[in-house]
């Protein structure tokens, strides 16, 4: 297939359809997000609308080892159509590197069985992070200016964000060492109840909705899987 054809190709899937996978665009001055609404950590970035849309196209090949890992059914059609249903406006966090904004989905009520779905997708990218990890050298490949961090620190990084977010879902939990995988599941266990003690609470105070939740947590457990995946290259 000719470059041009390609391009055309990655134009019209990226098309909205009416059968298009919903999508958040979470729009910054530098960078922009899009997230998979239903599919939490099916997140990526670009430049603009455009880049960031063909990012995560690009990126259901991987994603669809995690929902695999979780066991969830992820059809082959997804990522071949987008439907924006929100655009939501970015913030320095946005442009720092992190999908920092709440939409309006992220509110809804979790059913039983939705809240079940969420939480293994969510326990699928910690399995992906895990294996990659596993597989992975000590140091990891630079980036062009000799940056970026090796693969313990990496994962340091993971544990200390999901405490955080841990906060942010009304707990107070004591971040495991990387190093205890017993005292790790039990943390990521803990997380995963207040999961569902929370879906179809309203978030109180400065908490988060247990679907932003879900989507921030397995999206930074994915990316830095995934990156330490391209490092190790």
């Amino acid at each position: 297939m000719s470059a041009a054809a390609e391009q055309e190709r990655k134009i019209w899937r990226l098309t909205p359809k009416n059968a298009g996978t919903p999508v958040y665009l979470e729009v910054g001055a530098k960078r922009v997000f899009a997230s998979a609404a239903d599919w939490p950590g099916w997140t990526r970035s670009g430049k603009d609308e455009k880049a960031a849309l063909e990012a995560l196209a690009d990126a259901a090949p991987r994603y669809a080892e995690a929902a695999k890992s979780a066991r969830v059914s992820f059809p082959s059609t997804e990522g071949d159509h987008f439907d924006v249903v929100e655009r939501l406006p970015g913030s320095a966090t946005t442009d720092y590197g992190a999908p920092g904004a709440i939409a309006k989905g992220d509110s809804r009520p979790l059913s039983r069985a939705e809240a079940d779905r969420q939480c293994a997708l969510l326990e699928g990218s910690w399995t992906i992070l895990d294996r990659v990890v596993a597989k992975a050298p000590a140091a990891l490949r630079k980036g062009p200016r000799g940056g970026g961090r090796d693969r313990d620190k990496i994962v340091d990084h993971v544990l200390d964000a999901e405490d955080a977010y841990a906060h942010k879902l009304g707990l107070r939990l004591a971040r495991p060492d990387r190093q205890d995988s017993a005292a790790v599941r039990e943390f990521r266990a803990a997380i995963v109840a207040a999961v569902r003690a929370g879906a179809n609470a309203s978030p109180i105070d400065k908490n988060w909705p247990v679907r932003y939740a879900v989507r921030r947590t397995a999206w930074h457990a994915l990316d830095h899987a995934w990156e330490i995946e391209n490092r190790s290259l």
